[in-house]
């Protein structure tokens, strides 16, 4: 069982690239240790920069040295930095096109005992509304270190959704196929992955991000065993979102069905439901948390109370299917 959370990979790949790159700049707005940033902090002290819980200053701030050619990563609480910094991670950031990246940590429902104040199940709607602002769910380990090597080459904003918790691996240091803005396709075939795979005819299409891509791909084999054939799409990229992988799995599928961390409006089901409305129409359902607060809990006393474990995402489909 993995015990390396999203987050401490985004550490150990700036703390390897800092050696050799003194423009790599990590802002903090108190949450070094919540980022899991602290060794950063320690190793490279010239190039980190505790702003506080000032999550406004800490966009701004980060916008400002990137204008000076510095490429800052501006970590805090998810639930946070989509909120309270909205205006200067629009105007700042990706009105003014500047290099910043922006680490929303402990996204979705990761702080679960502590409430709806504390959760982020609008983020993804709300930073993908923005202009210029690309917004990141990488499942694992493996693909959220090769998502943040591939930053790191870029100049453009975005927003990178991790949880709080490890994950399990979908993928392995010999197979974690990646291409910038194009989805992992993960076949049904002993669950490989592959990033231009062709799909087959499928009875169902589930397309997810983040933590829910690894429940899917147990609902996946879940399915099978009812004689039930579903690919898996990891769509990291929620924007851009990678549309000819959506028109493909739909094409191949008879259903599709949507699932993701986030409120049931404007995040990856009202995405991929405007794409395959206008392209291929098929019957598209988005599992998601509700339109209300959730319920107090761990993450997976949350998951599994609305259906978001494997178990949950295997029934919504063979449903889903059923009524096709």
């Amino acid at each position: 069982m993995n015990k390396i959370p999203n987050r401490q990979a985004i550490c150990d790949v700036l703390m390897e690239q800092a050696k050799t790159d003194k423009d790599i700049v990590v802002l903090c707005s108190d949450s070094r240790g919540s980022a899991s940033l602290t060794p950063f902090a320690n190793e490279y002290p010239e190039q980190f920069i505790e702003v506080g819980i000032a999550e406004q200053d800490l966009v701004s701030i980060s916008a400002g040295l990137a204008k000076c050619g510095k490429k800052p990563f501006a970590a805090s609480p998810a639930s946070f930095l989509s909120t309270r910094s909205y205006e200067q991670a629009k105007v700042d950031v990706a009105y003014s096109n500047t290099n910043v990246k922006l680490i929303g940590i402990s996204g979705g429902i990761s702080y679960g005992a502590l409430g709806m104040s504390h959760h982020s199940a609008q983020d993804i709607a709300a930073m993908a509304a923005i202009p210029n602002m690309r917004v990141y769910l990488p499942s694992d380990r493996f693909q959220t270190e090769k998502l943040i090597r591939m930053l790191l080459k870029d100049q453009k904003p975005a927003y990178i959704r991790v949880g709080r918790n490890a994950v399990e691996d979908i993928y392995s240091e010999e197979n974690c196929p990646f291409e910038m803005d194009r989805a992992v396709v993960i076949c049904e075939e002993e669950m490989r992955a592959s990033a231009s795979a062709h799909f087959e005819d499928t009875d169902v299409a589930i397309i997810a991000c983040g933590e829910m891509v690894k429940p899917a791909c147990g609902a996946a084999e879940l399915l099978k065993k009812q004689g039930i054939r579903a690919t898996v799409l990891d769509m990291y990229c929620v924007k851009p979102l990678d549309e000819a992988a959506v028109i493909r799995a739909a094409q191949s599928a008879k259903v599709v069905l949507t699932v993701e961390e986030h409120a049931p409006f404007g995040g990856l089901g009202s995405m991929v439901s405007q794409v395959v409305g206008r392209t291929c129409p098929r019957k598209t359902v988005n599992l998601s948390l509700p339109d209300a607060p959730v319920i107090t809990g761990t993450s997976k006393e949350v998951f599994d109370y609305y259906g978001l474990n494997t178990e949950g995402i295997a029934k919504t489909a063979a449903k889903l299917l059923e009524e096709a």
